[in-house]
């Protein structure tokens, strides 16, 4: 019975840490800096980034799952050496979104309490810390992702109706977007990143492994955890745009990344509180509805920054766990300090809006090969089993998100720096 219990923590725990990531704070620092520059064809970036994201998830879950393998073990079983090479990309893309997770952190608590950045840093590290020094580090995680998660959603959801955003002219954008494709493509790229890209797919599933979710009978559940991931997400990126877009709207040319340009948009009572650090979530939250709502969105970045700063660690350093036994063994102590160095590293260099931004677009070309690699073992019987068929319909799918990802990534560079500067 107990066991049972245990399964089914891991299972609502996994779906929560793979959605908690998603949202962290790079996605909404991506989501109120496009949705500034895009307006409501930002709904189109976020349909086509769900419907990609959801495929990539479902095909690197079963995958993972279902041969009870990481997705590091399952490259070097394709491919000698194939495995480190993957294992050390996303470790890298990892860290580089973990350092802007802790600026995050930062963020959040300024925007709360005007506490200083570095010192925001350094106690956003400490409470990700504390969680992994008990021996019940991945029991504390389900629960704190799943709490800190339902928080975010109440918050959110709050403030957006406060911001009264047009929604039909955002359904009709989300379908038929008004601004060109070459402007959308590197935010598609970005909140792509952000938001599946790097150690975030596998997030969910290497917790599954670890709690012992495994083989073709467990399907059902590998299943169930994914798809409640995924519309944890979804709800959470959706009620953001939305409350983002509610203030854009209301306030057309503000510049949600550079409040010093909007003199004679923003009256001085309406920038009331505000503190002068880019933080285009929370000051998107402010103009929009009042200092009360400012707190609430250092509330929001704050939890969302806490869970990915878990989620970033935990699982790259389940990647990590591939060049040496000792790293598994003292598993808890090489995450406490992947969290330090990320700690460190963010408090040394600032910069965290613009940096969550860039991870985003950076973990985006990292999904062509995780993907592609678990596609190719899908077909695979000497990983898979000889009884397990993977369904058509998915893999093909999954063949189009990775092109589509790879051409999409490759396109976009070019212009992603005039999309953020």
């Amino acid at each position: 019975m107990e066991k049972k219990k245990s399964a089914s923590a891991a299972i609502i725990g996994a779906a929560f840490l793979m959605a908690t990531s998603a949202i962290g704070p790079g996605f909404l620092t991506q989501t109120a800096t496009f949705t500034g520059s895009l307006g409501s064809s930002f709904g189109f970036v976020i349909l086509i980034s769900l419907i990609m994201s959801a495929i990539a998830q479902l095909n690197i879950w079963r995958v993972l799952c279902v041969s009870g393998k990481r997705g590091q073990d399952i490259a070097n079983d394709l491919l000698k050496g194939l495995g480190y090479f993957l294992a050390a990309l996303i470790a890298l893309g990892g860290l580089a979104f973990n350092i802007g997770n802790v600026g995050g952190g930062a963020l959040g608590f300024n925007a709360i309490a005007g506490i200083p950045s570095v010192v925001g840093c350094v106690i956003s590290g400490l409470l990700a810390i504390v969680i992994f020094l008990s021996k019940k580090a991945k029991s504390i995680v389900d629960q704190v992702v799943k709490y800190l998660g339902a928080i975010m959603i109440v918050v959110i959801l709050v403030v957006m109706f406060l911001t009264k955003p047009p929604i039909g002219d955002a359904v009709k954008n989300t379908f038929v977007p008004s601004a060109e494709m070459g402007n959308l493509f590197p935010a598609i790229l970005t909140l792509l990143g952000g938001t599946v890209g790097g150690y975030i797919t596998f997030a969910g599933a290497h917790r599954l492994i670890d709690a012992g979710v495994t083989g073709k009978d467990k399907l059902g559940e590998v299943n169930r955890s994914s798809v409640m991931g995924i519309i944890v997400a979804a709800v959470v990126r959706v009620l953001l745009f939305l409350a983002v877009l509610g203030v854009v709207t209301g306030l057309p040319g503000i510049n949600l990344s550079n409040p010093a340009a909007n003199a004679g948009i923003v009256s001085d009572a309406m920038s009331t509180g505000y503190n002068g650090i880019s933080n285009p979530a929370a000051y998107a939250f402010l103009v929009g509805a009042g200092n009360i709502a400012y707190k609430f969105a250092g509330l929001v970045i704050l939890c969302a920054a806490i869970t990915s700063i878990i989620g970033a660690a935990y699982t790259s350093v389940s990647f990590l766990k591939t060049f040496h036994p000792s790293i598994e063994k003292n598993e808890n102590y090489w995450i406490i300090g992947f969290i330090a160095v990320s700690t460190a590293i963010m408090a040394i260099l600032g910069g965290a809006a613009k940096l969550l931004v860039l991870a985003g677009a950076v973990n985006g070309l990292i999904l062509p090969i995780s993907l592609g690699v678990c596609l190719v073992a899908a077909k695979n019987k000497r990983i898979m089993g000889a009884d397990y068929k993977h369904p058509t319909w998915l893999w093909i799918l999954g063949i189009i998100v990775v092109l589509v990802a790879a051409y999409v990534g490759v396109t976009s560079l070019g212009n992603l720096r005039n999309l953020i500067g």
